[in-house]
């Protein structure tokens, strides 16, 4: 064998090595990539919602099932089992068919469903009351957004029984629950007694007090709609009316205006009358008399 057959050897020698190690990895690479396929589509057992659960209903075998779900994309808290998703809990939200049973939205073992279970952290529920007319004519629901107006008596001692005034206590405030209603998806107008707000400690003391000093109403706002943060007025019955027609004060009992000092004059005794001759001047037909005191 020549120099020149051994190059020729030599070289197809290296390319087919080359050839071999591209090809292992070529066929590695597939190999990962089938393997983390099979990973992502790789189903396993969930505990869903067969059907609408409504909030504090329990679970059973007729309203949760056990469905294929996406292992890579198992939501945390979810259920594997069925006899631990159906351990005699009861659900804390109204959840959708199809929906995954999470150990967040559901009591625990022998659990109740709680209002207190759906109050985000530092927040309360107070009960306001409401009529036909404060409630807006019952169109306000669970899950609404409200203003409460307060109307109280104008302070004051001159003050009388019809001088109200009217301010925006609170706004944009959660409606937890309509009387012993606390369903979100019931929209169905009802008359109710009392209103349940979702406020902070603060919010709570001032609607406490509100009850106790005036009347509180329901103001029902678009969800979308956001406070603007500006001041508001307070309302009186002098902004009813276009013009600014008002009593200043009532009574008598009200001060009295300084007023500047009179100088007072003395009485004197008016002076005799004339008794002696007259004479009467005319000027334009219009006479005048004059006293003659002296004759010459």
């Amino acid at each position: 064998m020549n120099r020149q057959n051994a190059m020729i050897i030599a070289a197809a020698v290296f390319i087919g090595l080359i050839a071999v190690y591209l090809a292992n990895s070529y066929f590695s690479g597939y190999d990962a990539q089938q393997e983390e396929q099979l990973k992502q589509t790789r189903l396993i057992k969930v505990a869903v919602a067969s059907q609408p659960i409504e909030f504090g209903q329990p679970l059973t075998n007729t309203n949760v099932s056990m469905t294929d779900w996406p292992a890579a994309s198992v939501p945390a808290g979810s259920f594997t089992k069925l006899s631990d998703a159906l351990n005699n809990r009861v659900a804390l939200r109204q959840l959708a068919a199809g929906e995954p049973i999470l150990a967040s939205i559901v009591s625990g073992t022998d659990g109740r469903a709680t209002l207190a279970a759906n109050l985000p952290k530092d927040k309360l529920a107070v009960s306001v009351p409401v009529t036909v007319v404060t409630g807006v004519s019952g169109f306000v629901r669970p899950g609404d957004v409200v203003d409460v107006l307060f109307t109280r008596q104008i302070p004051g001692d001159h003050a009388q029984g019809d001088d109200k005034m009217t301010d925006v206590l609170m706004e944009a405030v959660p409606v937890l629950a309509i009387d012993q209603v606390n369903d979100s998806s019931n929209t169905k107008a009802a008359v109710a007694r009392t209103a349940t707000l979702q406020v902070d400690t603060y919010g709570a003391q001032r609607l406490a007090l509100a009850r106790e000093v005036g009347s509180l109403s329901l103001a029902l706002r678009n969800v979308a709609s956001q406070p603007i943060g500006a001041p508001m007025r307070t309302v009186t019955a002098r902004d009813l009316s276009a013009g600014r027609v008002y009593v200043a004060q009532r009574g008598s009992a009200a001060p009295a205006r300084a007023r500047a000092p009179v100088a007072r004059v003395a009485a004197t005794t008016p002076p005799p009358a004339h008794s002696g001759p007259k004479m009467t001047v005319y000027r334009k037909a219009v006479p005048t008399d004059y006293e003659v005191h002296g004759a010459y």
